[in-house]
């Protein structure tokens, strides 16, 4: 099997990579996610700060009262050969090293600061820290902000619960080892580090009890009951740990000899005499990174299902969105035309039912048409009082002998030339529905998305032929109302003339009509015979419009819409074609970022398999 310091060192190695390129989340479990951490979980004060400074053996974590972690920090520790120097590296910094660790601490005050200013705020972005040691262990931990019961000055009334979720945040991840940090001097009861343990690892799987202060317990008691598992019992032992006492920490005494110092304390003393061989800082950094390797070994085959499941989905993605494309001329005008077809496809896939937005234009024929053409103001212009100011003027001097012939021709005429505006305005509708299937098809098209400017250049070839269409339109629908003005259907008024005209009954005995009464009906009669053709020809072009719009419009948007443009295409350089296919930048760092993913899960699947078989 791998050595310890291989397996872990490869899972360290794994997770720095995944925080280079921001691979905490997403749908489902992000490998970072898969990857066992351990996190450090205890309220302020308890002796977090101490507990990881003993487990690193230097002096580097910012102290202070109230909240002095305000931002998570993944420290990752590599054991190095002895006699190496020691050394500290920051991701936001990775050219820089730091041997001195008060500067580390100083970073640390830093880049909190960056985020959160200086302020008591808190941020879930995490501070990524690897320091490289003989006196180490390979192990990662998360220091996380400590847990609190009150707001102070400075801080929002939610930031108790806002530290609780950030810590929530890490423990219930089913591969968070979680390292539970009390005070030996307070009921364990009331530890607030056991109480979020207990919640999200009610078997204490995940759980490692740490019990800090046990040299400042108050004389005559101890804390033996809780490290041998009587006061509350969990799956691994208890691990007392003895802090450097503040003196100490003023005195700038060496972690080394506080280790020393550690040691001999429980190796004297009465009450922890016993256990001295599974107690102190540097039993408890053993005791986790046996356990993150044992872990690890276990989570193995479910780690590289992951990676795989990861790599499938990433290849699925970059197929959708596009491979690079070639660079010769030949290739970008096929990839221009192949994606104008794409387009095309979408477009004809609305307009013929197999997407929606189509069924508007027939709405225009079926609706609108018939409403504009109902709303014409026949009734005014057919009016009796018209119709005889009409006649009258027709034949100027002389007056008509029969039939007004020429006032029937002005009243039709007047009456056709209403047409125009429903004939126009079916052709405008028809234009505006084809213009936003053109929107609604781009939009749609997969294959563009990585293309704005071929997109927009698509656009708008499309836009001007349907320009094109819809003044050819116009001109053929009122040519077709012209010909019914042109050419006025005889049969109609000739069959209106052979009808007898039925007469009318004389109720109570009233006088015949007098002369204006006659010439009242005479002109109501010609109104009632116009109206008639009127009708006679609306209904005609109620039929006759729709075909004439489809056949310009729609029809030639189907066969012709991209013609134009595929000819100025196949006429533009090389240089031009590129630029065509200029592509999104976001879209760009995209894909540069899945092809940077795709490789760490490649080569992380491949350490793998070289380090854990062996």
């Amino acid at each position: 099997m791998a050595t310890m310091k291989s397996l872990i060192g490869l899972i360290n190695k794994i997770q720095r990579a995944c925080t280079v390129l921001g691979d905490h989340g997403g749908e489902g479990m992000s490998l970072w996610e898969a990857l066992p951490t351990v996190a450090v979980v205890g309220g302020q004060s308890s002796g977090k700060s101490s507990v990881l400074e003993s487990v690193v053996g230097r002096d580097f974590l910012p102290r202070g009262s109230g909240i002095v972690t305000r931002r998570p920090l993944v420290l990752q520790l590599h054991k190095t050969e002895d006699g190496t120097t020691e050394y500290a590296e920051f991701l936001h910094a990775p050219k820089k090293r730091f041997a001195d660790f008060a500067a580390v601490r100083k970073e640390i005050e830093d880049e909190t600061d960056r985020i959160t200013g200086k302020s008591k705020q808190i941020s879930n972005i995490p501070i990524q820290l690897s320091i490289y040691s003989p006196n180490v262990v390979n192990l990662t931990l998360i220091d996380l902000p400590g847990l609190t019961k009150v707001a102070v000055d400075g801080q929002p009334e939610s930031i108790v619960q806002d530290i609780e979720n950030m810590v929530r945040s890490y423990v219930e991840k089913p591969n968070c080892i979680i390292l539970a940090i009390s005070p030996a001097n307070q009921d364990i009861a009331t530890s607030d580090a056991i109480k979020l343990a207990r919640e999200v690892d009610p078997t204490g799987e995940r759980t490692f009890g740490v019990a800090t202060k046990l040299d400042i317990m108050d004389k005559g008691t101890d804390c033996l009951d809780v490290l041998e598992g009587r006061s509350y019992r969990l799956q691994h032992p208890w691990v007392g740990i003895v802090n450097r006492s503040q003196a100490d920490i003023n005195k700038r005494v060496d972690m080394i000899a506080a280790r020393r110092k550690e040691r001999e304390y429980f190796e004297t003393s009465p009450e922890y005499g016993h256990l001295a061989s599974r107690m102190g800082s540097e039993y408890l950094a053993k005791l986790l990174s046996q356990h993150l390797e044992t872990v690890i070994r276990q989570k193995i085959p479910s780690i590289v299902a992951l990676i795989n499941k990861s790599i499938d989905e990433i290849n699925a993605e970059l197929d959708r969105i596009g491979r690079p494309i070639a660079v010769d001329s030949g290739a970008q005008l096929y990839t221009i035309l192949e994606l104008c077809r794409a387009f095309d496809r979408v477009f004809k896939e609305h307009l013929d039912g197999g997407r929606p937005g189509g069924d508007r234009i027939y709405g225009v024929f079926d609706h609108q048409l018939p409403a504009a053409l109902k709303k014409l103001p026949f009734d005014r212009h057919l009016s009796t009082k018209n119709v005889q100011k009409v006649v009258s003027e027709a034949d100027g001097y002389q007056p008509h002998l029969i039939a007004p012939e020429q006032g029937y021709r002005r009243l039709i005429d007047g009456s056709i030339s209403y047409f125009k505006g429903p004939a126009e305005a079916t052709v405008d509708a028809v234009h505006f529905v084809l213009k936003e299937l053109v929107r609604k098809s781009i939009s749609e098209t997969e294959e563009l998305k990585r293309f704005p400017t071929l997109a927009s250049d698509i656009a708008a070839a499309a836009n001007e032929a349907l320009e094109r269409f819809r003044d050819e339109s116009r001109k053929t629908v009122l040519r077709l109302v012209d010909m019914e003005s042109s050419y006025l259907t005889v049969e109609f008024f000739r069959k209106l003339h052979l009808e007898p005209e039925k007469e009318k009954p004389n109720p109570r005995n009233a006088p015949q009509p007098n002369a204006d009464l006659y010439s009242d009906n005479h002109f109501r009669k010609i109104g009632s015979n116009v109206s008639a053709y009127i009708n006679m020809v609306c209904d005609t072009l109620r039929n006759s419009l729709p075909k004439a719009v489809v056949y310009c419009q729609v029809r030639e948007a189907k066969r012709s819409l991209l013609n134009f443009f595929y000819a100025q295409v196949g006429r533009k350089e090389k240089e031009k074609l590129g630029n065509m296919l200029d592509e999104d930048p976001q879209l760009m760092e995209r894909r540069g970022t899945l092809a940077k993913r795709l490789e760490l899960y490649k080569q992380a699947r491949d350490d793998i398999d070289a380090v854990a078989w062996k």
